[in-house]
C-alpha cells in the first residue's frame, strides 16, 4: 500500500491520512485471505446495538445476492465510498468506488463494476497448496531432491479466452544446502501473462529433507567444485 497514510482508525478527515483505489483493493484482498473467519460479518445486513437497529449501508446486500461485503464510507472531501465484494461461481471480485456523489451512485456504479469484471474475466487454478510443483536439487541432503509447493492455491484471472496466455516459471533459491525443512522456501513461482510478470509466489520445501551421510556430502562437496 504504498499510496496509504492512516492516522486514526476511523477515517476521519485529516490533512495527512489519504489512500487510494489501488491499496484499498489490496487492503480488502488482505482481510478476505488472513482473515476468513471475521469476512462474514460485513455480509450482515442489519445489526442490533443498545437496543437500537441499524441496517448494513451498503445497498448491494439488497441488490445482489452474490455480494457479501465490504465497507462503506463517506466524508465531505472523499466522497461517497464502497468497497464492494462479490462471489460468483467460485470467483471473487473487488471493486472500490472512491468519490461518488451519492450514496446510490456508489452503488450503482461498483454494481457495474462487478458484473463488468464477471462477465469479461475468469479465473484458473495453476496449482493446489501443498501439493507439488516442481523438485529442487538440494546439496547434501538425505534426498537429493525437495518438492516444492505454495502454501495457497494459486490462481490467475485473465480475460475470458486468454488463459493460454498465461506462462509460469520456476526461479529457484540458489544453491540449495541440507538440512531442509519443512515450510523453507525454495524458490519462487513466476507467472507471466503476455509475458509481462503478474505474480511471484514463494514455493516451499513440502517436507523435511535432513543432511545425507558422509559419503553423499562427500559426492556433492566434489561436484560443488566442478
Amino acid at each position: 500500500m504504498s499510496a496509504t497514510h492512516f492516522v486514526d482508525s476511523n477515517g476521519l478527515p485529516n490533512p495527512n491520512h489519504y489512500t487510494s483505489v489501488r491499496d484499498l483493493a489490496i487492503l480488502a484482498r488482505a482481510w478476505i485471505q488472513n482473515f476468513p473467519q471475521y469476512y462474514p460479518w460485513f455480509g450482515q445486513k442489519w445489526i442490533t446495538y443498545n437496543n437500537i437497529k441499524q441496517p448494513n449501508r451498503n445497498r448491494l446486500l439488497w441488490r445482489d445476492p452474490s455480494v457479501d461485503g465490504m465497507k462503506t464510507g463517506h466524508t465531505d472531501g472523499a466522497g461517497f465510498c464502497l468497497a464492494a465484494s462479490a462471489l460468483r461461481s467460485d470467483m471473487r471480485l473487488i471493486a472500490i468506488i472512491m468519490g461518488a456523489p451519492s450514496d446510490t451512485a456508489r452503488a450503482n456504479d461498483s454494481e457495474a463494476l462487478l458484473n463488468y469484471g464477471f462477465r469479461f474475466f475468469e479465473s484458473n487454478k495453476l496449482y493446489s497448496a501443498n501439493t507439488p510443483v516442481i523438485a529442487a536439487r538440494v546439496y547434501y541432503g538425505k534426498d537429493k531432491n525437495s518438492e516444492l509447493g505454495a502454501t495457497n492455491d494459486i490462481y490467475v484471472t485473465t480475460p475470458v479466452g486468454k488463459d493460454k496466455n498465461v506462462k509460469t516459471y520456476v526461479k529457484f533459491v540458489p544453491n540449495l544446502q541440507a538440512p531442509i525443512k519443512k515450510g523453507d522456501v525454495g524458490g519462487y513461482l513466476i507467472v507471466n501473462f503476455n509475458d509481462k510478470m503478474i505474480s511471484s509466489q514463494p514455493l516451499v520445501a513440502l517436507q523435511d529433507n535432513p543432511e545425507g551421510g558422509f559419503f553423499v556430502r562427500l559426492a556433492d562437496h566434489i561436484s560443488n567444485l566442478f
